[in-house]
Order: C-alpha cells, then sequence, then structure tokens
C-alpha cells in the first residue's frame, strides 16, 4: 500500500461516512468525494428520482460505473454508498484499489440519525427500524469482509474520529 491509495468509507446510511469522509481528506492532504454527489451531479438527478425512474438495479449500475470511474484516482478519500458492497465486483475493486474503512455504527444509533430522514428512498414507507435493521443484517458481514480498518466512531465528533482513523491509515500506508 502507498499514501497515494484512495481511501473507501464503507458502512451503513447515517454511519457518518461523508461527515467523518470531509475530515479525513484534508487530514491526509487527500481529495474528497461523496459517490452518491457524484452520481447526482452526473446525470443532473438526485438519487430518489433514479429509485423513482430507474429503480434501485439502475442506481446500482450507476453506482458501479462512477465507483470504476473515481477509484481509479489517486489521493482521494470517498464515501460510496451503503449498498455499494451489494456487487462482488465493487467489493473486490475497492479492496483491490485502496485501503478500505468501514464504519461501524450500531442499528440504534442509525434509527436516531435517521428517524426524521426523508430523503433515503431505502428507508420511505414501513417500520424504519425494521427496515435498518435488516439492511444492517444484509451488508455488515459484506462491509466486514473487504475491511482494512473496522472504526467505532459514533461516540466521538467527526473531527477526533477523522483524527484517530488518519493515525490508523498512516500506520497501514
Amino acid at each position: 500500500m502507498n499514501e497515494s491509495m484512495p481511501v473507501f468509507l464503507i458502512g451503513p446510511m447515517g454511519a457518518g461516512k461523508t461527515t467523518i469522509g470531509r475530515h479525513l481528506a484534508r487530514l491526509l492532504d487527500k481529495s474528497f468525494v461523496d459517490l452518491d454527489q457524484e452520481i447526482e451531479r452526473s446525470c443532473g438527478a438526485d438519487i430518489s428520482w433514479i429509485f423513482d425512474v430507474e429503480g434501485e438495479a439502475g442506481f446500482r449500475r450507476r453506482e458501479s460505473a462512477m465507483l470504476c470511474e473515481v477509484a481509479n484516482r489517486n489521493n482521494m478519500v470517498i464515501a460510496t454508498g451503503g449498498g455499494a458492497v451489494l456487487d462482488s465486483e465493487n467489493r473486490a475493486l475497492m479492496k483491490r484499489a485502496g485501503i478500505v474503512v468501514f464504519l461501524s455504527v450500531t442499528t440504534k444509533v442509525l434509527y436516531n440519525r435517521m428517524q426524521q430522514d426523508t430523503k433515503r428512498p431505502l428507508l420511505q414507507g414501513g417500520d424504519k427500524k425494521a427496515m435498518i435493521a435488516s439492511i444492517v443484517k444484509e451488508r455488515e458481514p459484506l462491509y466486514k469482509e473487504i475491511a482494512d480498518i473496522v472504526f467505532d466512531g459514533h461516540k466521538k465528533t467527526p473531527a477526533l474520529a477523522a483524527q484517530e482513523l488518519a493515525s490508523l491509515i498512516r500506520q497501514r500506508i
């Protein structure tokens, strides 16, 4: 591993990938990319609209294509979408291309953070707590499968979490 390799932040929606990622990028002197924001920018529509029109499968195709594009850039911190790990090729790409950090957060913390969320398509209509629990149960083994670092930073401020993560990442490169 070398210090120009990208750092991929993985974990469930609401884990803090974007918030912590911005701080982490500054500390590591890297650029920051939020994969969902890149998808929205490239197609001129928000994630909810893509889900409505193309369904989850259409969104996942766009997500994989964008991940391929950004994974080849050096000096990046990349906040992936929570479901990017569902595709085995995405998992292999991240593992091969850079350092993978799993931001681990309990279901209870995720629910508290996203109780009022109205933008995430997978949480609309139904019991949010049950939906979050189901998503975590399905994806957590995939996050752990490819993670170089598993980090539980939910009891820390984003800035402190990023400082601790930066230290752990520097030890690996």
